[in-house]
Order: C-alpha cells, then sequence, then structure tokens
C-alpha cells in the first residue's frame, strides 16, 4: 500500500483551517451573545425566518383587531352613558307629570313645569349630538358634526358604523338616532313638546297620551342600552381574546428568534477553550522551523 507524505505545509494548512473556523464559530455566538437573537439575517436559518415573519404578521393583524377593540369599546360605552342619562331625564319628567296632576296646581306652577320640561327637551338634544372622536354617535356614519339640529330634526343617515374585532368578525359600535328616539309623533323630543303644551294647557287627556307614549320611548331606549351592553361585553371578549393571541405570537416569535442566554454562554465559554486548546496543540505540532532543519 503506498503511503501518502504529509508535508509541512499541508500541515500548516489544515490547522490553520481548523483554527478559523474554530474563530468564525466564536465570532457567531459573540453576535449572538450581543444581540440576544439566533437569527440576525435570514441566511441564519431560512425556514426561522419564514416561520417568524408569517407570527408576526399575524401578530399584527390581531394588534389591530386589539386596536379596533378599544374604538369599538369607547363608542359603545359613550353611547351608555347617554342612554343611561337620558333614562335618568324621563324619569324627571315622569315626576313632574305626576306632580301637574294635583288639583290644586295653578297656572304658575304648570307653567315651571313645562318650562322644565322644555329645558330637559333641549338638554336631550344635546345629548343626542355627543360626539367621539368628532363624530356623533347617533348620527349614523354621517360626517356631520350633529346628529340633530336644534328642533329635534335628525340631520343623519341610516348607516351602521361597524368595528371588525376578529377573523370574519364585526361589530355594530354606533347607533342610529330614529331608532333609539323614535320618528314622527312618536319621537322623544316631539312628546316631550306635546307634554310641555299640554301642561301649559292643563290638558289632562293629551298629557295622560302624552305620557304613554314618554313611556314607549323609555322602553326602546332600555331595550337599546340593554343590547349596547350586550354587544360592549362581546367586544370587551374580543380585545382580550386578540391580546392573548399577541402574546402567544410574540412568545413563539421569541422561541424561534431569542438566544438561550445560560446555553449561549455555556457554549461560549466551552468554545474559548476549545480554540486555546487548539493553539496550544498547533504550537506543537508546528514547532520545527528552518532553522531546526539548518542545525
Amino acid at each position: 500500500m503506498p503511503q501518502i507524505r504529509v508535508t509541512e505545509g499541508s500541515i500548516t494548512t489544515r490547522v490553520m483551517a481548523n483554527l478559523q473556523r474554530n474563530v468564525a464559530r466564536s465570532g457567531k455566538l459573540q453576535e449572538q451573545l450581543s444581540s440576544g437573537k439566533l437569527i440576525s439575517r435570514p441566511s441564519d436559518s431560512p425556514s426561522g425566518t419564514l416561520s417568524s415573519m408569517q407570527l408576526r404578521g399575524e401578530a399584527r393583524v390581531n394588534e389591530q383587531y386589539s386596536r379596533n377593540a378599544d374604538d369599538g369599546l369607547g363608542w359603545l360605552g359613550t353611547v351608555d352613558n347617554i342612554l343611561t342619562t337620558s333614562l335618568t331625564q324621563l324619569n324627571r319628567v315622569r315626576e313632574l307629570g305626576i306632580q301637574s296632576q294635583n288639583g290644586a296646581a295653578s297656572q304658575e306652577s304648570r307653567e315651571a313645569l313645562a318650562v322644565e320640561v322644555e329645558n330637559i327637551r333641549d338638554g336631550l338634544i344635546g345629548v343626542a349630538n355627543t360626539t367621539y372622536l368628532g363624530r356623533p354617535v347617533f348620527g349614523g356614519t354621517t360626517t356631520l358634526p350633529a346628529a340633530y339640529d336644534s328642533t329635534g330634526v335628525y340631520l343623519g343617515d341610516t348607516g351602521d358604523v361597524m368595528r371588525t374585532i376578529g377573523n370574519g368578525s364585526q361589530v355594530r359600535v354606533g347607533e342610529v338616532g330614529p331608532n333609539v328616539f323614535g320618528t314622527g309623533p312618536d319621537q322623544l323630543f316631539t312628546v316631550l313638546s306635546d307634554i310641555a303644551t299640554s301642561l301649559r294647557a292643563n290638558n289632562t287627556p293629551a298629557l295622560q297620551a302624552s305620557m304613554d307614549k314618554l313611556n314607549a320611548s323609555g322602553d326602546l331606549i332600555k331595550s337599546t342600552l340593554a343590547d349596547v351592553g350586550a354587544r360592549y361585553n362581546r367586544v370587551s371578549q374580543a380585545k382580550d381574546t386578540a391580546q392573548r393571541r399577541v402574546d402567544a405570537l410574540k412568545n413563539q416569535v421569541s422561541d424561534i428568534e431569542d438566544v438561550d442566554l445560560p446555553k449561549t454562554i455555556m457554549e461560549m465559554q466551552l468554545q474559548q477553550t476549545a480554540y486555546q486548546s487548539a493553539l496550544a496543540a498547533t504550537a506543537k505540532v508546528i514547532q520545527p522551523s528552518l532553522l531546526d532543519y539548518l542545525r
């Protein structure tokens, strides 16, 4: 069997190549420790990079769902407050109606009651024009600054303000004024005007008819309030779901990209020890020089 001659040059080349690989490995570990990332460029892990990009994309989508839910909660919370305030005012009107039925009530007292009812009406029109981020919450999708004019005429449209809070999941966050405050002669603002007129005229039958309509308006507002509460809970749950999903996705990205610090530090120490050992071994292997051959 022929013998293979190994020269000093080939030994030196091989040893230097091994040392270079060792240095490169140490450099890679140092980069991971300084950046805290296993993947600094796509070439570090093509499959890991693809998975990370997909997870980040899904996280951004769920973050948008969470932001949409926050906006929806703002709308619904505003509507809830308005409806609750409106019911309180309607209860006050009922009290005034009962007071007017006192046979000893004078014209002056009935006038005072009518004025208070009119003030409540004007206040409710102002409340119905409440805006959220510059848009009237009872105006549908209108771009106008108010849902009603000063006389109680509806200025908005019948469009629904929707928010996407999940994959294929939308919820209505605004309200259309006529669906809440009624229309025509049964509209709340018209009913309040009729009550004030009946109080001044001491027209008990007309007052009773208007009070019945007021009760119907109150029932409509209560029904809307219950629906708003249900939608608020749904949006709140969707926000929590989206946020939990974002947290889970970020943890998955971290598992792919982030270094295991204790493990990497240990590998770095082992690599440094191996490098020092390699240097010591190399020094012994390639000790002979030209002077050794000239002796």
